[in-house]
């Protein structure tokens, strides 16, 4: 991957560039951000630059043997390492052809997208001892090309504690031309020692100009990317779940319309009659509702509170807000946040999704007469 296929992150490529120009690149990176910002990609167009044959100013040729051996990830001196089912196999080795399938079709995914396309069951994927010991030999050998030996780990927090001290002695004694990229998104899980080895590379959320052009190029009607830009908050990889998800917009629209409506009047039964058909959704479509009911509650604020100067919504939703954003206030938004966050973080964790709707319908029709 070059770098102009990895999209944004202009400040993080140079800054890769300008290291690897001066020689200066340290043998341990730590790429912290959510998969969607796009770590991954950055990674391998930094993969690609450094093994590049013809290295240009500002990015790898994309032609030479190197390039293509890294493109189609079968470089011999490129390895990687990720979260992988115990019962399934042990090492991230045993899963290399659906890991080069996933990443070639798409190199923005989250550790879900990944568990899904390797296990039906969705078990819980770790980092593992003997993976430790397959690091360690791989790291060993000799580079087959004379240059750099690289190891990309991808969600690094999800190793075991075995594989963590393992690695951590490696990153004290790095091997020789020997560069360790660790990817996470969430770097307080892995042990502060192996962060404190590591030169951090902080990877930020899209801007949304990068976003819009993304979106544009997916075919997203016009109408419709201003909103989705909001809701995905520079995250490419919630982007693509809100296009799949892009059928379901009016659904979503009318689903918290006939809540605030219901709650604002004090309508006891349709209020549980609306909890109880919204308690017989999916769990992943109740959490997209509630996702989608905090971004309303966000570009409400925006609205009162900007002039409509960085409102981010769809045509129809824009129509909605003009007369529901001032319910939502100072004096209750954060009640709100609170309520959709609380609801959103217990559903996660297998809540009754009955009672918890309707407590949420209580809750609003409380909130929504405070403006």
């Amino acid at each position: 991957m070059q770098f102009k296929d990895v999209t944004g992150l202009q400040e993080q490529k140079d800054q890769l560039i300008r290291e690897a120009r001066q020689g200066t690149v340290s043998h341990a990176k730590l790429f912290h951000g959510k998969a969607g910002f796009g770590g991954l990609p950055l990674a391998l167009g930094f993969v690609q630059y450094l093994f590049c044959e013809q290295r240009q100013e500002l990015d790898s040729c994309g032609a030479c043997p190197s390039c293509k051996k890294v493109l189609a990830l079968q470089h011999p001196d490129l390895h990687f390492s990720f979260p992988v089912v115990q019962s399934l196999g042990k090492t991230s080795d045993q899963f290399i052809h659906e890991w080069r399938k996933q990443v070639i079709e798409n190199p923005y995914f989250s550790l879900k997208e990944w568990l899904s396309r390797i296990d039906e069951k969705e078990r819980r994927p770790i980092i593992g001892t003997e993976e430790s010991q397959d690091i360690l030999r791989k790291l060993s050998l000799k580079s087959f090309e004379g240059g750099y030996k690289i190891m990309i780990i991808w969600m690094s927090e999800e190793m075991n504690t075995h594989c963590s001290n393992k690695l951590l002695k490696m990153l004290e004694e790095p091997p020789k031309d020997t560069v360790f990229i660790l990817l996470a998104e969430q770097s307080e899980q892995l042990l502060p020692t192996i962060v404190s080895r590591t030169q951090t590379l902080r990877i930020p959320r899209l801007h949304s100009e990068d976003l819009r052009i993304f979106l544009q190029h997916k075919g997203v009607r016009s109408a419709e990317v201003e909103g989705l830009v909001a809701r995905s908050e520079g995250d490419l990889v919630l982007a693509a779940e809100l296009i799949d998800h892009q059928s379901d917009q009016n659904e979503l629209r009318e689903r918290f319309i006939q809540l605030m409506r219901v709650c604002y009047k004090k309508d006891v039964i349709p209020m549980l009659d609306w909890a109880e058909t919204t308690a017989m959704l999916t769990k992943e479509r109740q959490k997209i509702f509630l996702e989608y009911s905090l971004h309303m509650f966000r570009q409400s604020i925006l609205k009162n509170y900007t002039d409509d100067q960085l409102t981010r919504v769809s045509a129809d939703e824009e129509l909605f807000l003009k007369n529901f954003s001032k319910f939502i206030t100072g004096k209750n938004l954060a009640d709100f946040m609170k309520t959709f966050n609380d609801a959103h973080y217990h559903l996660e964790r297998n809540a009754n999704a009955k009672i918890l709707f309707m407590s949420l319908c209580f809750k609003v029709m409380r909130y929504i007469h405070f403006a």
